[in-house]
Parts: structure tokens; sequence; C-alpha cells
């Protein structure tokens, strides 16, 4: 069993909100979460059939009748539960709700129509770097092939027995809940072929290009994966800089084993020897920074930097009045030319720079704000 690091953060919400939800992948481990972090709640899952039909005899006299607290999972499965918890929670803002749900999309449709003012939002990712605790005994392409999904660090489960069974019930479930895609295995197609582009800008139409479907439909289906936490976009920086800056986000994957999964890797011998392994590592590094955003219960602040002569640093922090900027390599031996980026930007954005660093990952380290280096387990 894992510790994780949101449920300080759901602990402090809970005294100010008299609702709380906990949105994120399917088997990140929301339900262990809720469940530990309030373990005197009574519990439901609406994803069962007959658990719902219960529920649905009379919404309101169900919240009613747990006034020790109530745990929902998988509230999505049942919309008409938000307005029904709108109004026993007016009525007395001392009872304590917890929704929880993989469904990012259908969550906050319902949420903002019914909830808005009465509940704090929360994500949980897969396990961090941090959470997992012992990642300094692991090498780095076992963290990548295996991922982060508590499933395979806490009760051993075999990898590719545990992402192909979720790949295939993510198809059957999460993707007809939100769209209806008539060819599924064109879809597949483009999921896959979105791991082969994992770090890279996302352009619509090269991929409709090779999935054979129009521009706008693979930005629907982006939205789907977007939606149902299989991949995010990472947003290029804007400031007032005097430079032709790109537009165009870049493509990650919420955990990498799902991505390896995706990509036909087998081992971690594979990943050492894939031609993506860079990019699996820097993938690994910007969601795990991710992760670190929503365990605080902040929503996302980095970005990356990209100009039209190709100056490019990976993972750039916004703080409001500073940013941190970051340079990821994913070689085992340091080298003073990994600072070119870093130097270029500092010339641009001058003392609004407070920090940078190369992470990587070779074991020696100097932390230090102006040019320093450290192993990617201790960003």
């Amino acid at each position: 069993m894992y510790k994780r690091v949101l449920e300080n953060h759901l602990h402090f919400l809970s005294k100010s909100f008299p609702i709380l939800s906990v949105t994120g992948p399917r088997q990140s481990g929301k339900t262990t979460l809720c469940r530990m972090a309030f373990d005197g709640y009574d519990y439901v899952n609406l994803e069962d059939e007959e658990s719902r039909s219960i529920v649905q005899q009379d919404i309101k006299g169900y919240l009613r009748s747990h006034p020790n607290g109530l745990i929902i999972d998988e509230a999505h499965y049942l919309p008409e539960l938000f307005s029904a918890l709108q109004v026993v929670s007016d009525e007395d803002d001392s009872r304590k709700f917890i929704l929880s749900g993989s469904s990012n999309w259908l969550m906050l449709q319902n949420i903002s129509q019914s909830l808005a003012g009465r509940v704090a939002l929360t994500r949980l990712l897969p396990l961090s770097i941090e959470e997992i605790g012992s990642a300094d005994a692991i090498s780095t392409d076992d963290l990548i092939y295996k991922g982060f999904y508590p499933a395979i660090w806490g009760k051993g489960r075999p990898v590719m027995a545990v992402y192909d069974s979720y790949f295939s019930t993510y198809i059957q479930r999460d993707v007809r809940q939100i769209i209806n895609i008539k060819d599924m295995d064109l879809f597949r197609k483009f999921v896959r072929l979105c791991a082969t582009r994992i770090g890279n800008e996302f352009v619509a139409s090269s991929l409709a290009n090779e999935v054979g479907v129009s521009a706008k439909t693979i930005q629907g289906w982006t939205s789907v994966l977007e939606a149902s936490y299989i991949v995010f976009m990472l947003q290029p920086y804007h400031s007032n800089l005097n430079k032709r800056l790109t537009k165009t986000p870049k493509l990650y994957f919420y955990d990498t084993g799902l991505a390896c999964y995706l990509l036909g890797v087998r081992d971690a011998r594979d990943v050492a020897n894939s031609p993506l392994r860079g990019a699996l590592f820097e993938n690994m590094v910007v969601a795990d920074r991710l992760k670190a955003c929503y365990n605080a219960g902040l929503d996302s602040n980095l970005y990356f930097y990209r100009d039209k002569s190709q100056h490019e640093v990976d993972l750039l922090m916004d703080e409001g009045a500073s940013v941190k900027a970051y340079e990821i390599k994913s070689a085992t031996a340091f080298h003073p030319g990994f600072f070119n980026n870093l130097d270029y930007l500092r010339k641009l954005l001058g003392g609004n720079l407070s920090l940078t660093q190369v992470v990587y990952d070779g074991q020696q380290e100097w932390d230090k704000p102006d040019n320093g280096f450290l192993n990617f387990r201790h960003l």
C-alpha cells in the first residue's frame, strides 16, 4: 500500500467544502485513496448496476441516510445525482460527500451544471517517483517500462497483462461513454501513433494523413484521450519576448508504461534499445512534475520553450514572479553542452529566470540555481 501525497490536501479541503471530487485515470488508486483518507465514510460504486438502481429509486433520501459521510465512486454513471447533491448539501453543509470518477469530461460537465462553488476539484494520477519511494534502487529503464500504476507496484501484477486489460477496458467503456466512434480499429491505430509522437509538437493534419481520417476527427479523438487521462498537452511558453515562438503544444502520455505497451515494448531491455528512449525518459520527468502540481492541489504551471530558430528548453515552471527552466537529458554522463539552450533562455528572460538546471540520468549532482544538474529522481 502506497501513501499518496494528495491525501493531506484532501483532508485540508474537507474542512472547507461539503463535497470533494477526485478524478483521474482508471486504476490510478482513487478508490483506495478515498477509502483510506475517509475511512469512516460509507461507500457506493455507481458503476455497479445494482447499486445504481438502489440509489436511483430515491437519490435525495439515499444521500440523507449517510450522516457520517459518503464516498460515491464513478459518480458520472448517474447524472441526476449531481442536482440531488446540490439540494441535500444546501440543506445541511455539514454532510460530507466524496465523488470519484475516471471520466474527467463527464464529471466536470455535471459538476459545472449543478455544484459550482460547492465542490473542491482534485486529480489523482498514477504513482509519482516520490510515492514509490524505492525508486533509487530501480533501474531507469524499469521505471519507464513498468510505468506507475499501483496494480503493478503494489500488487505485483504482470506488466503486459495490466496494460492489455487497461487498454481494452478503456476502449470498451470510457471511449464509448464520451463519443460514438464508428471504426474502433482506426481509433486504436490513432492511439498507437500518438505514442510514437511523445515529446513532439502535436500536428493533427500529420496524424490525419497516417490514420486516414480528417484533421477534425483527429482533434475530436485527441480530446477524448485528454478527457480520459491518456494524454496531455504541454503548452508552449509565451511571454513578452520579441521572438517568433511556436504556438503548437507537445504531446505526452500520463503514463510511460501504457506508452511502452502501445509501442510494442516488451521489457526494460527493449526500452534501453528503443530509438524513443530519450522521448520516453522526457515524458516520465514531465509527467512526474505534473503529478507534483496536482498532488499539491494546483493547476499545471508547466510549459516548454521553442522558437522558430529551433532553440528549445524542455520544461518551464511559471511561478508568476519568476520562471524555473529545466533541460531534460536521458544521458548518464553529464556534458557542459547540455546548458546551451538554458544559457540562451537566460539571455532572453534575464532576472525573471530564477533557476536553470539539467535533469538527467547520471549520478553526479550540483544543486545550484544557475546551471545546476541533478538526477531525475531528486527533482
